[in-house]
């Protein structure tokens, strides 16, 4: 039986009476929601120095300065600690920090001790308590100008070349750079925030916005003030500044981004109000309130990043068609999968992102149809046929439930984490039928709602909810085999192989020597993302230069195809593709695109690696940490300069 400890004011319970405990609790009426914490071997996080089980931080309070000069944030953070019977001490994360003092809520001073650096954790910060149960402890503090999680921007680096801008990405374990706490995703904490920045900027962040347009602070500087009451995993508050237009586009829907952006975002953005509604039919309520998004700078690392109520999204999304909205579809089904029901620790990142991939594709279906969702389902199923190809079938990093060793906070394959735990979800509704699987999936995020969750519980619950000691339909699902073992088991649902039918056919009508197919102009961009990806990894020049004039990919104005086909171009030394390779690289940072670039380059000493040598110290410093930390592992970041040098 799996346990839960609830840490609430009365921690006398902790490990006792709350044990059994199977939901957030709230001390009364409008006060604080406290999330539990699993207490099993599998939830425990080896890339977090917090014991939240003897002391836990369950709310926290930021005020904080916005310095553009200085790239750092400043000010404090007061933490709500619940602290097990006679613990008398709290260990928070941090990364580089310059912490001033600490104290209690009155002021008085506590003792803490920041521990050694490790480069992949940071340091153990720990700060003796005042006393038992529930309490307060306030942290004076500064980010290093080199925090992980933001990106400090020149003007020049912005669309509007007016105003500097700044962003956060917290996720995995970057938010530990800017904020002192317990930087686990299964530590939830409510949390909220004052921040000044110089005006004319606005501030944004992950929570409800308690002054819209901000209040004077002084020496030109204006505070924005913002609250999240339900309890998230830390890496789930982010912050962005910058100069900022809004446009709504719904009653409870809109989008941020810089003012000459921001028609087109509005307009590539049109149905996220129907992609809320359509969710909320599939798996119930959207419980966060408002769900806004924001459209940053290219440098943004990710596609998109789900904090709650503010969606973070790369412009490279932007195709015109609404071609590559799956990305706002995804992140939304996260306000499902991930935040409201979140993986507990880091090798079991497929809780989130597996579930949202499955859960996209059906928001995908309700809206568009069938066969969009079909074409974009096959493409999944071709990442996860790549990932066992690249890794090895038998390889543990092709199992769900990653081992410590594979499962590093930032680990794991996409194809696997993300592909191979969609298909497994498909697989199930194939199994049980899709009106028993979603009503059961439904009923699993409102019993988990606001709860860290482990693979092993999330197998415990299907059996005791869906499958209710049907041995025949255990055996059928192989449940163990999907989320322990590498590769695919043989009850793996395919994807349609109508889906592609006459894609398929003009990649082995060009493999067989035949002309670029006259039908590419009016695929979809599924369609064309197929052709290209499944064309013979090895082409003479005679035949790249056909499928350039034909199709002008080289000329491709969407950021996915242009992507797959420079991933071909450079795999076969194609110099007609480097001058559009080298403006790419220098117009984006979203390391999916970079790091695939830049790893083909690596691999071909004598063409590939002066090129990325020429290319990489003039575009590192536009990246985020975890696009140049990613591509720094290939060698080519001697001749770099430092980010923001």
């Amino acid at each position: 039986m799996l346990r839960l400890s609830v840490l609430a004011a009365a921690a006398a319970c902790l490990l006792a009476a709350c044990q059994a405990a199977d939901a957030p609790r709230s001390e009364g009426e409008g006060t604080r929601i406290v999330a539990p914490i699993l207490d099993t071997p599998d939830a425990v996080d080896t890339h977090s120095y917090a014991k939240p089980l003897e002391a836990r931080v369950a709310n926290v309070d930021l005020d904080l300065a916005l310095d553009f000069t200085g790239k750092k944030v400043s000010g404090t953070a007061a933490l709500d600690v619940i602290a097990k019977p006679g613990v008398r001490e709290v260990v928070l994360d941090s990364r580089n920090l310059a912490i001033a003092k600490v104290t209690d809520a009155a002021g008085q001073p506590l003792q803490f001790k920041l521990g050694a650096n490790d480069e992949a954790k940071g340091a153990p910060l720990s700060v003796t308590l005042p006393g038992d149960g529930e309490q307060r402890i306030v942290i004076h503090y500064a980010s290093g100008a080199d925090a992980e999680a933001l990106q400090w921007l020149s003007p020049e680096q912005t669309a509007g070349k007016k105003q500097p801008y700044l962003f956060s990405q917290g996720q995995p374990t970057l938010n530990r750079s800017w904020i002192p706490t317990q930087d686990s995703p299964g530590v939830r904490q409510t949390w909220s925030a004052k921040v000044s920045a110089p005006e004319p900027l606005k501030v944004v962040m992950s929570g409800d916005r308690l002054t819209p347009d901000g209040e004077p602070a002084g020496d030109g500087r204006r505070a924005y003030r913002f609250k999240m009451d339900k309890p998230v995993a830390p890496y789930l508050i982010a912050i962005a500044a910058g100069d900022l237009a809004f446009r709504e586009l719904g009653p409870r829907t809109g989008v941020w981004t810089e003012p000459t952006m921001i028609d087109r975002a509005a307009a590539e953005l049109a149905d996220t109000e129907k992609m809320v509604e359509a969710a909320e039919k599939l798996y119930g309520p959207y419980r966060w309130g408002r769900y806004d998004v924001i459209v940053l700078p290219p440098a943004f690392p990710y596609g998109g990043m789900e904090n709650p109520t503010l969606t973070f999204l790369t412009p490279t999304f932007l195709a015109g068609d609404k071609s590559l909205v799956g990305l706002v579809a995804h992140e939304l089904a996260h306000s499902w999968s991930g935040n409201l029901v979140t993986n507990a620790t880091w090798p079991d990142s497929w809780l989130n992102e597996g579930f949202t991939s499955y859960f996209e594709n059906r928001i995908m279906e309700a809206i568009y149809g069938k066969q969009r969702a079909a074409q974009e389902a096959a493409l999944g199923f071709d990442e996860i046929t790549k990932a066992l190809a690249e890794e090895g079938a038998t390889s543990p990093t092709t199992r769900l439930n990653l081992t410590p060793e594979a499962g590093g906070p930032d680990g794991g394959v996409s194809g696997i984490v993300y592909d191979k735990g969609a298909v497994f979800l498909r697989t199930l509704e194939q199994a049980v039928g899709r009106e028993r699987w979603d009503a059961y999936l439904r009923s699993y995020f409102d019993r988990h709602a606001f709860q860290p969750m482990t693979s092993a519980r999330f197998l415990a619950d299907l059996r005791a909810q869906l499958i209710k000691g049907d041995r025949a339909l255990e055996d059928k699902l192989k449940l163990d085999q999907w989320v322990y073992q590498p590769g695919l088991p043989d009850n793996v649902a395919k994807p349609d192989p109508a889906a592609f039918a006459a894609v398929d056919q003009a990649v082995t009508a060009f493999a067989a020597g035949g002309p670029p197919p006259a039908a590419f102009a009016g695929w979809n961009t599924a369609e064309r993302l197929r052709f290209v990806n499944a064309l013979p990894r090895t082409l003479p020049k005679a035949r790249l230069d056909a499928l350039d004039q034909a199709l002008g990919l080289n000329r491709a104005t969407n950021n996915e195809v242009l992507a797959a086909w420079l991933e071909l171009a450079v795999a076969n030394r194609y110099d007609a593709a480097v001058p559009t390779l080298e403006r790419f690289l220098a117009s984006l940072g979203r390391r999916k695109f970079v790091l695939p670039l830049f790893e083909g380059l690596s691999k071909d000493p004598a063409w590939g690696v002066p090129i990325a040598r020429r290319i990489y110290p003039k575009v590192r410093p536009t990246y985020h940490s975890v696009t140049y930390n990613s591509v720094d592992k290939l060698g080519f970041a001697e001749a770099a300069p430092a980010p923001g040098a």
